[in-house]
């Protein structure tokens, strides 16, 4: 047995030895390079399997019916089923925490509504940024309010209950369908901009809260104009005026609140899908871009028309402006108020 190995045989060369620094870098952008053509594949052939649209909130509400409003006519054109996948629960935290957890290919998207821009500064420990842990897809709508009485309560316009809440502080009650939804954040800002206080009541839904409104156990709301159209034309409750600056083409007997006492008032709630963060951008421009020509689809406007939303459909860099300035309006709203929850 040899008591030393042979000589090593000789290597080739293939020119002077790169720094390990330099090596790592070149290998960095060669693998950069080398998966660009991938997303540039992914956004050509997208979709080829069945997108999941998480809705935060229980089938057939406002949230609901505007995710379904676009998803059939999406499946459509796709060619692909669009599926529903509902995820109530912490006034649509656990749908967004859902959707901002998912895999980031464009095959999960989701439905949001106002109330997700006011979370980022109402909870102290939200599980995502509202803005930064998405990519914004498109704005599908945006839904003005109208303010509603009790029957048995005597102010006749927003003037007067302006008078009875300044008079008596606290003696005037709200409902809405929760804490920081666009319903509640909406009176809490008519009530900071005329230095009156009222006695907030929130209810677990828009049903419960009608019922006692109803009932004359609540004076006042602010809740969406399709879920108090259909009791303010049967007479069961009384509308004092809409939160846009223009009458609503589908009710045009409703007054503006601008116009009935408090000018340049505007607030409501709106609808808009929203795409997990690192979602890449052609694929998301692509959703985006299919999402802003059904919108201009004459069936698809009318349906979200009926559901009291005026229809939208915009880039998804207009879209995150739009989102920032939500979270921006609400703060002010929520910090003055003094409002905080936990999860």
């Amino acid at each position: 047995m040899p008591d030393r190995l042979p000589p090593r045989a000789p290597q080739p060369s293939f020119g002077p030895r790169l720094p390990v620094r330099l090596a790592c870098t070149l290998s960095v952008l060669a693998t950069g390079i080398a998966a660009t053509p991938v997303i540039a594949q992914t956004a050509t052939t997208f979709p080829s399997r069945p997108i999941r649209v998480i809705v935060p909130f229980t089938p057939g509400g406002f949230t609901d019916l505007m995710a379904r409003a676009v998803g059939d006519p999406l499946s459509r054109a796709f060619g692909q089923p669009v599926l529903m996948d509902n995820r109530p629960g912490a006034n649509g935290i656990i749908g967004a925490e859902a959707l901002a957890k998912s895999a980031p290919d464009g095959y999960t998207i989701g439905m949001v509504i106002a109330g997700h821009s006011a979370s980022q500064t109402l909870y102290e420990r939200l599980p995502y940024h509202a803005v930064k842990s998405f990519q914004t897809v498109s704005l599908v709508g945006i839904a003005p309010l109208v303010l509603v009485a009790s029957n048995a309560f005597p102010a006749r316009d927003v003037k007067e209950l302006i008078a009875i809440a300044r008079a008596k502080p606290g003696s005037v009650s709200f409902a809405s369908s929760g804490v920081g939804a666009a319903a509640h954040l909406t009176m809490e800002l008519l009530a900071q901009q005329q230095g009156v206080s009222m006695t907030h009541v929130p209810y677990k839904g828009t049903a419960p809260a009608l019922a006692d409104l109803m009932g004359g156990h609540i004076h006042v709301m602010f809740d969406t104009l399709s879920a108090m159209l259909p009791q303010i034309r049967a007479g069961k409750i009384r509308a004092l005026g809409l939160s846009s600056d223009t009458r609503w083409q589908a009710a045009q007997e409703i007054p503006t609140l601008a116009e009935t006492g408090l000018p340049g008032f505007v607030s409501g709630s709106w609808a808009g899908l929203l795409a997990p963060a690192t979602t890449p951008r052609p694929v998301v421009d692509r959703l985006s871009g299919e999402i802003q020509r059904i919108v201009r689809q004459p069936e698809v406007r009318s349906r979200i028309i009926e559901l009291g939303a005026e229809p939208v459909g915009n880039t998804p860099d207009e879209f995150r402006a739009f989102l920032e300035a939500e979270v921006a309006r609400w703060a002010r709203v929520i910090n003055q108020a003094m409002l905080r929850l936990d999860l």
